[in-house]
């Protein structure tokens, strides 16, 4: 387990690197004069000129870059050009409403969908189990962002159950921040509904079929107790997997449903960050969402090999 995490590891950080390095190439190349764009269409040149020294924009690119690499391992990336204001400060305080939002959102996409899968497994080639497969291809085939319009035309005005926005005012109690956030978390599960229930039912029917579960129950075990000792622990693995892809796939769709929600969360802040040529947010953001992708995978794969220790011997062949 060591090695294997030790591996692990390894890969996160070179892929780090790699993305730390096609930010700074995507950054460097955008176009347009970032002190005039702080400036000022009628600031006078040598002012604009001034600034770009000041916030370091005239240095070779060998040493920004090297700027970022310290950045990003030090999690200091300066002042917002922007918002003249510490990126640490902007970038905390929006990642902790992204946070928010995806945690809820997982919290009532992840039960339902291995519930729903379990289910259909358990049914296979039924009408209940085509029933889950078709509704689970359905809402994965809708982006975001016409599920967003549509719960808000339908269940926000037309019924006005929930709000149409997702901030909750401040200082509200945790139940009225929760009704803010339920059209933006709602809008989350449709599309990741079908995936992780598809993932699920086949984990579970490949369990189901194999030969520690027929040897189970020829030991007499029952029902649940096959179901809870073996079958559960060796289906779900897939899923846990593609559980923790998904956590990173939810932070980088949240940029659209905050923007239809106008909530203020992380994906907003880099929208805003790159439409304004803000460098050190928008490279904050990106990477404080690289980061995060990477631990929510390594967390799965450490836990599929708590679980399978097999998993770590093929992953060192």
């Amino acid at each position: 387990m060591t090695r294997y995490l030790a591996r692990r590891l390894g890969l996160s950080i070179l892929t780090l690197f790699l993305i730390v390095t096609i930010v700074f190439l995507i950054v460097n190349v955008l176009p347009g004069d970032i002190g005039r764009r702080i400036s000022g269409p009628f600031a006078p040149q040598a002012q604009v000129d001034a600034l770009n020294e000041r916030l370091g924009l005239d240095d070779p690119i060998l040493t920004q870059y090297l700027r970022l690499v310290k950045n990003t391992l030090t999690f200091n990336f300066g002042d917002s050009f922007s918002l003249d204001r510490p990126v640490s400060g902007v970038i905390g305080s929006a990642l902790g409403r992204s946070l928010r939002l995806a945690a809820f959102a997982l919290i009532l996409t992840i039960p339902l969908s291995i519930a729903a899968g379990v289910f259909a497994a358990r049914r296979r080639d039924s009408l209940s189990d085509r029933t889950v497969v078709t509704l689970g291809l359905a809402s994965s085939s809708i982006p975001e962002f016409v599920s967003s319009v549509i719960l808000q035309a339908t269940i926000g005005v037309g019924l006005g159950w929930f709000h149409v926005v997702g901030r909750a005012p401040e200082g509200s109690s945790i139940w009225t921040n929760l009704s803010y956030l339920t059209l933006p978390s709602v809008a989350l599960v449709i599309v990741y509904f079908g995936y992780i229930a598809r993932i699920s039912r086949s984990g579970m029917i490949t369990a189901l079929e194999a030969d520690f579960t027929r040897t189970a129950v020829m030991k007499g075990l029952t029902t649940r107790q096959v179901l809870r000792r073996h079958v559960l622990r060796n289906g779900l693995q897939p899923t846990i997997s593609v559980i923790g892809v998904q956590i990173g796939y939810v932070l980088g769709s949240l940029v659209a449903i905050e923007k239809i929600f106008n909530y203020p969360g992380l994906g907003l802040t880099i929208v805003n960050a790159a439409a304004k040529k803000d460098l050190p947010l928008l490279q904050a953001g990106v990477m404080i969402v690289a980061i995060i992708y990477m631990l929510a995978t390594l967390g799965a794969d450490l836990v599929v090999a708590w679980m399978n220790p097999r998993s770590r011997l093929e992953a060192e062949a």
